[in-house]
């Protein structure tokens, strides 16, 4: 005989998605199956007998946070006996992936697989004064858990507590002191509603992930909480004996405000499907489902959703429901029948795709890295956390990714040490993204910004060409070249040690562009360098304010002219300044007159002959006209004019 036929029994293996919580339990799926087979499900009963004295006379429960518990309901059986589960009970819970424990344990579980409501008991008599309160822990409560650890609780934990202590984790798991054994024979059955945000980070800040914690995380609605105690009450009876107390606490504040239909209009499910379904077939698939639907038109319906579809909540759901039923391989293939919307004009958006182009263009790789960062990460490049502390994810998956990033230099050199580790490069990498800057009693200043760092050789090693490293001059050429592709013409100016902390002092320079301050450039500070492990190569940064380029004048990108067939006239120019100016604004002063094409610097110098605190700079300046040939004299009178704008300016004199 074959081993499926002698064990009586199918294995469904189902892909559950996220959104589906229902299909976590026996009845979700069951309900899946009616709805498609045409069959109603039959839900098991839950009537017994209550014959002991009122549940309010042998405990006391209440709820002290009901935004944390938004409904609580329990159940008493005393005089039970404590043993082994039926082997019926127990095959079905080891089939489930379940091991059996004992016979009101087991209960519990199997009614968390039957109706998908987690359920705890607890060992009344071992609860101070029988009593249950809901509330958060106090400062410095601790509590054992049922695995055996010591946890230490802080204020945002919602516990179930005695009248002294927490006895369990709402929503998580119990504790040991109540925890059901041998010669318990009083258990307090809770069947409860926990809010799915706090459970979340309860589970999340012990690394303690129940079956419980990850269905009320997800969201389960009230009306299920009583209708799965009763059926666990009975179980309990029926495996374990005892006498159930009359009554149950219910604990409902919200109990007489109406639950919200939701309203779905065919106009609304066509446009959304392209396809014509008559308002009987929507009320066939949801009465299919076990929706109740009311007419509220004569192509709209009010439909009431059932306890056990949490993620059934807007209009858009209920089309979803209508498609998936009626099959969507039934969709029929249609043409757009409406005019395709307008697109809005997003500036950062294009801005974002057309930096990405030039920095690509210019021969950089583009990298993607988390927004999260870890303080020491920040401290590496200099950051200074006690001047502006960045802002921290309350609930962070690891201590190396725990603060929203005031800066990508820390996530661009990890993963330049990463790759420099594992081979010799170039590299040349960037990234765009968002920089968080906190601001006090804020949320954070959201910055768009693209980071690049740039290492290694400038080519590929060859002995036909002395390959030197990527330095500070070459990242300025690839930066030139990037803004130009921008239709942008940035012009240098030395930046401050403030403005750069992890850079250089004497190797950093400001991106300036009509006025505006929209990047920063420069090497790695030496002890940066260190810290990440890039001491064998100098490493240049830069960074670019999105923001900053977004506010300059409009352009429309790279602009191209006609070659004029009138020859260029050019001219060398030595000009003394003092040490502070700095090249590009003599070169700037050059370029704005009309008749000079270009401005080329080719010499610096510094030392003998020259005045103490100033420099020589030595530039080829080019004229040429559109529209007819320069003369001598034209050349000579433009050339006299700047030279007296430059001595106005910035103090510069014609080196003799």
């Amino acid at each position: 005989m074959p081993l499926d036929d002698y064990l009586g029994d199918t294995i469904l293996d189902l892909e559950i998605t996220p959104n589906r919580l229902d299909c976590f339990s026996i009845l979700g799926v069951a309900h899946e199956i009616g709805a498609l087979t045409g069959k109603k499900v039959r839900v098991p009963e839950s009537s017994y007998s209550e014959g002991g004295p009122p549940i309010t006379e042998e405990a006391n429960v209440s709820v002290a946070d009901p935004d944390l518990c938004h409904r609580y309901t329990a159940s008493l059986i005393q005089g039970l006996k404590i043993g082994p589960s039926p082997q019926w009970l127990q095959d079905r819970l080891t089939k489930a992936g379940l091991r059996p424990i004992s016979n009101v344990v087991d209960v519990t579980n199997y009614v968390m697989l039957e109706f998908n409501q987690p359920l705890h008991a607890f060992d009344l008599d071992k609860m101070r004064d029988k009593t249950v309160i809901v509330r958060r822990a106090a400062p410095g409560e601790t509590l054992e858990t049922l695995d055996g650890a010591p946890r230490e609780l802080n204020t945002e934990v919602l516990v179930i507590a005695d009248s002294r202590d927490p006895i369990g984790l709402g929503g998580v798991i119990g504790g040991a002191n109540s925890e059901i054994g041998a010669n318990t024979t009083s258990v307090l059955l809770e069947s409860a509603t926990f809010n799915s945000y706090n459970n979340r980070r309860t589970a999340d800040t012990f690394r303690l992930h129940t079956d419980a914690s990850q269905r009320f995380e997800k969201g389960l609605r009230p009306e299920l909480a009583p209708i799965a105690l009763r059926r666990a009450t009975q179980l309990i009876q029926q495996v374990a004996g005892g006498t159930i107390a009359q009554g149950i606490y219910d604990i409902y504040p919200d109990a007489d405000i109406p639950k919200p239909k939701v309203s779905l209009t065919l106009r609304r499910l066509k446009q959304i499907l392209g396809m014509d379904v008559t308002l009987e077939q929507v009320e066939d698939v949801f009465h299919s489902l076990e929706f109740e639907t009311e007419r509220t038109g004569d192509s709209s319906l009010a439909v009431a959703v059932p306890y056990w579809r949490s993620d059934v909540n807007i209009e858009e759901d209920l089309i979803e429901e209508v498609v998936r039923i009626i099959g969507y391989d039934n969709v029929p293939t249609t043409m757009l029948s409406t005019p395709i919307p307008h697109q809005q004009s997003a500036p950062m958006t294009e801005l974002r795709w057309r930096v990405k182009e030039s920095l690509a263009t210019a021969g950089l790789q583009e990298t993607i890295s988390y927004p999260l960062v870890s303080l020491e990460d920040l401290e590496k490049v200099n950051y200074s956390a006690e001047e502006a502390m960045p802002l921290r994810v309350a609930n962070p998956m690891s201590t190396e990714s725990d603060y929203l990033r005031p800066t990508l230099l820390a996530s661009l050199l990890n993963t330049l040490s990463y790759n420099e580790g594992h081979n010799e490069g170039p590299f040349r990498f960037f990234e765009q993204g968002r920089a968080f800057l906190p601001r006090p009693n804020q949320l954070p200043d959201e910055r768009e910004v693209a980071t690049g760092v740039v290492s290694g050789l400038r080519s590929e090693p060859s002995w036909l060409v002395d390959n030197g490293p990527l330095d500070f001059y070459d990242v300025k050429g690839m930066l030139s070249s990037a803004l130009a592709y921008l239709g942008l013409t940035p012009s240098w100016e030395t930046a401050t040690a403030e403005e750069g902390p992890a850079l250089h002092p004497g190797r950093s320079a400001r991106i300036m562009c009509s006025g505006s301050q929209i990047g920063i450039l420069g090497e790695l500070h030496p002890t940066v360098l260190e810290r990440f492990d890039l001491t064998h190569r100098p490493v240049t940064v830069f960074e670019i304010y999105l923001d900053n380029l977004l506010a300059l004048p409009a352009r429309s990108g790279r602009n191209f002219r006609s070659l004029t067939r009138y020859p260029s006239a050019n001219r060398d120019v030595a000009l003394v300044v003092g040490d502070d100016v700095p090249a590009g604004k003599v070169q700037e002063i050059l370029n704005r007159h009309r008749l000079v094409d270009r401005v080329e610097l080719f010499d610096v110098y510094a030392g003998e002959n020259l005045e103490p605190g100033t420099k020589s700079l030595a530039f080829h300046v080019y004229f040429q006209a559109a529209d007819r040939t320069l003369t001598a004299e034209e050349v000579s009178r433009t050339l006299e004019g700047l030279l007296r704008t430059l001595q106005r300016d910035v103090g510069a004199t014609l080196r003799e």
